[in-house]
């Protein structure tokens, strides 16, 4: 099954504080969002194709309840800095007729989404990002909330992952053989964003305070 990206999230200390790095690099910030009952909230970012979220948990207790537990976005977000992937991959169908999941994943539907909607979340270490399946988003869902950029990138176009420990999930192989994301390893986990093709050869490191780098 063909798939594409849809969104990426990072985890991030509460508010995402480090939103204004990436304001003042040039990116225009779109609505933020929060999920009731599941504890979380995040800053977004949308591009042409995709979006960005800095995401963290706002309630603790709902993170961490019997409807939200299996998610384990408690433990990824509050081990973030200790060795857990602070990252999120979120998938959608390239073809809207092909909605099934590309990977073994569990049914999450949370009360946030309308029924009948609900995402896929594969079983997968916390080593490894978050793989999510949302078979019920389309390339236009995404085009209506791009935003022009101050800094002019419009579209990503690759996605690197750096990370210490070698991917094994089902999901991970399926990313990978889609074009989704690129791999490598290193000493830490961070995230390499290429926009528009990487057209001016420039880079901008956030890693001072996020785990990530632009490409554009």
């Amino acid at each position: 099954m063909s798939v594409e990206l849809d969104h990426l999230f990072l985890c991030t200390a509460p508010g995402a504080p480090a939103a204004k790095e990436l304001i003042r690099f040039g990116l225009r910030e779109g609505p933020p969002n929060h999920h009731p009952g599941q504890g979380t909230a995040c800053r977004r970012f949308a591009f042409s194709n995709a979006m960005l979220e800095l995401f963290w948990v706002c309630d603790e207790s709902e993170a961490q309840n019997e409807g939200t537990r299996r998610t384990q976005l408690w433990q990824r977000w509050s081990g973030r800095e200790s060795g857990t992937s602070p990252f999120g991959v979120c998938l959608r169908p390239a073809d809207p007729a092909k909605a099934e999941p590309p990977f073994p994943a569990w049914k999450y539907q949370p009360s946030y989404l309308p029924d009948p909607l609900a995402m896929h979340i594969a079983e997968a270490g916390l080593e490894e990002p978050m793989w999510v399946f949302l078979g019920f988003l389309r390339r236009s869902d995404r085009q209506q909330w791009f935003l022009e950029h101050p800094i002019g990138i419009r579209e990503i176009t690759r996605v690197t992952l750096t990370t210490p420990v070698a991917l094994r999930s089902t999901a991970s192989r399926v990313a990978v053989e889609n074009g989704i994301l690129y791999v490598r390893e290193g000493p830490k986990h961070v995230l390499e964003i290429e926009f528009d093709g990487n057209r001016r050869n420039q880079i901008a490191d956030f890693t001072s305070h996020l785990p990530l780098v632009f490409r554009f």
